[in-house]
């Protein structure tokens, strides 16, 4: 079963607005504190062409219920105020537009200061592999869909769903990893660590009352 989204305060987003690699070990990765969007992150969302529209429905859809971490939830909200960014390839910012790496790493570095390389492969070897009904929002997930290994990468954010920048001519999005396209090119999963081995993902703490509920 999948956790449920992070749930965040409609209020809280506006302030964010204004060759086949093989799995690595575990690394921590650094982190620059307070873990805060820096000024760049804020300055960028504001001048891009995003649609703001597809970040207040997906948050009126799943509800205004209390954080349950700030750095998921920092991490998720910067995330899905890029929604409507459109794709670059070989492209790390919002005025610019992303590839799907680039909006990975940007989301990180600018809102945890945790540094990734800009290239999915090279991703998909940091942090900690985890299964698919591990999956929390904050958490990387991969795809082949050049015919070669973790060849694209998105953000889960929880209920089934990753954000990404999908390809040429189309801008950033959510999308269900069990659609059938990409449930059949799913290469895996990894958590990102951050300082002293710290994980980025939060459980939600709705998740153990669905488990009760066999939901």
């Amino acid at each position: 079963m999948r956790v449920n989204p992070i749930f965040v305060p409609f209020a809280f987003a506006c302030c964010v607005l204004c060759g086949t690699p093989a799995w690595a070990d575990s690394v921590a990765l650094p982190q620059i504190d307070p873990a805060q969007p820096s000024a760049n992150a804020v300055r960028d969302v504001k001048n891009a062409q995003r649609d703001d529209a597809s970040l207040k429905q997906w948050l009126n859809n799943n509800g205004f219920v209390h954080q349950v971490s700030t750095r998921a939830s920092d991490l998720v909200v910067n995330a899905l105020s890029f929604l409507g960014v459109q794709y670059r390839y070989g492209g790390d910012s919002a005025r610019s537009g992303f590839d799907c790496s680039g909006f990975v790493r940007y989301v990180y570095q600018e809102t945890l200061g945790t540094v990734l390389p800009h290239n999915a492969a090279q991703q998909a070897r940091e942090g900690e592999k985890i299964s698919e009904n591990q999956l929390k929002p904050g958490d990387l997930v991969f795809f082949n869909t050049l015919r070669r290994a973790f060849s694209h990468v998105g953000i889960y954010i929880g209920n089934g769903q990753f954000i990404h920048s999908p390809r040429p001519g189309q801008t950033i999005r959510i999308e269900d990893l069990d659609a059938p396209y990409w449930a059949k090119r799913f290469d895996g999963a990894r958590r990102i660590l951050t300082g002293n081995h710290t994980e980025v993902a939060q459980d939600d703490p709705r998740s153990s009352v669905d488990s009760s509920n066999g939901q």
